[in-house]
């Protein structure tokens, strides 16, 4: 184990843009991101954290935001949870490679 600290920011923005490019490779891409993005963070529990927080964060935000700016909020409720459901999705493999990537930094 490694006694230098990473970056939490720099991790989620690592994760983010690597899964952005790699988004033609359903499984393996935000598993990529996800060891880049664990291996930045410095350890497990700070790349679980750079993986978790974003997408709570978004997922809700996104939810919020669909029930408020739609004029029906039961449809807006409906597209947000859809979207935070798909976000959910995506957190799975991201969250095993930040697993992997935090091991091994």
């Amino acid at each position: 184990m490694s006694n230098a600290k990473g970056s939490i920011l720099m991790a989620i923005f690592w994760m983010t843009v690597i899964s952005l490019l790699l988004f033609w490779l359903p499984g393996l891409g935000p598993l990529i991101a996800g060891i880049v993005g664990g291996k930045v963070a410095g350890g497990v529990m700070r790349g679980l954290t750079a993986v978790f927080v974003p997408a709570v964060l978004l997922g809700g935000a996104l939810f919020v935001f669909g029930t408020a700016l739609t004029g029906m909020p039961l449809i807006g409720a409906v597209a947000g949870g859809g979207v935070t459901l798909l976000i959910l999705v995506q957190v799975a493999p991201l969250a095993i490679g930040a697993l992997i990537g935090g091991l091994l930094a």
